[in-house]
């Protein structure tokens, strides 16, 4: 059965119950009765009220009606038979109870039903006249009758919220591979690869059946994609070594020099680029990292190559995470700050809502408050002249946003007050 006609069967479901409740309670009220002595007097008082109305000329039987009221009767009468209300019970058990004390009753289509409001328990009708007019007549404060009070309302309101709620519980469960299917494709990319089970109403097992042929098609092409690049790495560095060989041949240091560096620069770049173009499968599992002792040696080899480089933060701070990616990410910040700010100062404290931020700082010219988000895209470069004081795709930055929002963390970029860019990672701690 599809999604629409289980939907479909659920409100019918729904309807017929209620229905059903209603037409129990309706009944119920039919057979509401009343106490001897009640039913008695009010049938000795329509009696009454019926022949001294029918005594008096039309002119007179609205007074006369108002003076046979009392506190708990009231009387009235009218030319033409009142409107019924359509949904009121009519009170079966009631009439027969007051045909039965006083029998002319029965020839005057007397009715009984429950006023739509009322104070107390309370009784009206109407009953005819000899001559085709309409007597009308109310009974207040009844024993035993049907009370219309907020618990009655509330007791018949029970069904409703019963239903309700099963409803919404067969709801839930027909939409329950749909939520799966939600959290499925939120997964995509980052090494689930599972099929989702086929479940569901027919339209849902078509649309989690094409779901998983398209997770199968996109992990095929990052497959392949992993496996070509992996080949044009061969292709590149290859050639790219031999003439790393070849550069002691050349008689000039200073030319040696320049294209070991612009070697250098080749191998780093193809680096950059196979690391950002194969992140989605790259299949490191978090583990338990002292995050502290990797910012620490990151910059402590900075500073061995006579950078200037400093760390501040505690000696030891423990968290789950992916530690290459994540030691790949901080070295990049570091090497930016260095390479733009021509220092890096990297600083680790844990915030009070057991988060750990990561703040890398430099004292460099900073970025263009405009630009702070574009420069996180990928390939983008500040310097679209391509400078030779620029090295790189452009995509350091990226990385890093990449391996951050892995480990459920963000990236914020910020100019400081005093000149120089600021790079905060905030990231959960996970022991």
């Amino acid at each position: 059965m599809g999604l629409f006609g289980r939907l479909v069967v659920i409100l019918l479901l729904t309807v017929a119950v209620e229905f059903s409740a209603s037409t129990l309670l309706y009944e119920r009220a039919s057979e509401l009765s009343l106490q001897e002595d009640q039913a008695h007097r009010l049938a000795e008082h329509l009696e009454v009220s019926r022949k001294l109305l029918e005594s008096r000329p039309s002119t007179q039987r609205m007074q006369i009606a108002e003076e046979l009221g009392t506190d708990r009767y009231s009387i009235g009468w009218t030319e033409t038979k009142p409107g019924s209300r359509t949904f009121a019970p009519p009170l079966a058990s009631m009439q027969r109870q007051i045909i039965g004390w006083e029998p002319k009753l029965a020839r005057t289509g007397l009715r009984l039903d429950l006023p739509a409001i009322a104070n107390g328990s309370t009784v009206s009708g109407v009953l005819q006249l000899g001559d085709g007019s309409w007597m009308t007549f109310q009974m207040r404060g009844l024993t035993g009758g049907w009370q219309l009070s907020v618990g009655r309302v509330l007791r018949a309101l029970i069904p409703a919220f019963l239903l309700l709620l099963f409803s919404a519980l067969l709801i839930r469960s027909t939409l329950q591979p749909l939520r799966k299917l939600i959290h499925a494709a939120g997964q995509v990319g980052l090494g689930w690869r599972e099929p989702l089970p086929e479940t569901g109403t027919a339209e849902i097992k078509s649309l989690i059946h094409a779901f998983n042929e398209m997770h199968v098609r996109i992990h095929q092409l990052i497959e392949s994609r992993t496996q070509a690049l992996a080949a044009v790495s061969h292709d590149l560095r290859t050639p790219l070594a031999r003439l790393q060989l070849r550069l002691d041949a050349i008689g000039d240091p200073r030319i040696g020099a320049e294209l070991r560096n612009e070697i250098k620069e080749m191998n780093e770049m193809i680096g950059s680029l196979l690391t950002f173009l194969g992140g989605d499968s790259d299949p490191e599992k978090p583990v338990l990292v002292d995050l502290a002792v990797v910012a620490a040696t990151l910059i402590d080899d900075a500073a061995d190559r006579g950078e200037d480089a400093r760390y501040v933060g505690p000696d030891h701070l423990e968290t789950r995470l992916r530690v290459s990616a994540v030691r790949r990410a901080i070295s990049n910040l570091i090497e930016n700050a260095l390479h733009y700010g021509g220092q890096a100062r990297v600083r680790l404290e844990v915030s009070a809502d057991d988060y750990v931020r990561l703040t890398v700082e430099d004292d460099g010219p900073g970025i263009p408050n405009d630009r702070l988000e574009e420069v996180l895209r990928p390939f983008f470069r500040l310097d679209e002249s391509r400078a030779r004081n620029t090295n790189g795709f452009g995509l350091g930055l990226a990385i890093v946003v990449g391996v951050v929002e892995a480990e459920g963390g963000t990236l914020t970029l910020s100019n400081r007050p005093e000149g120089g860019l600021s790079v905060t990672i905030r990231l959960p701690i996970v022991r």
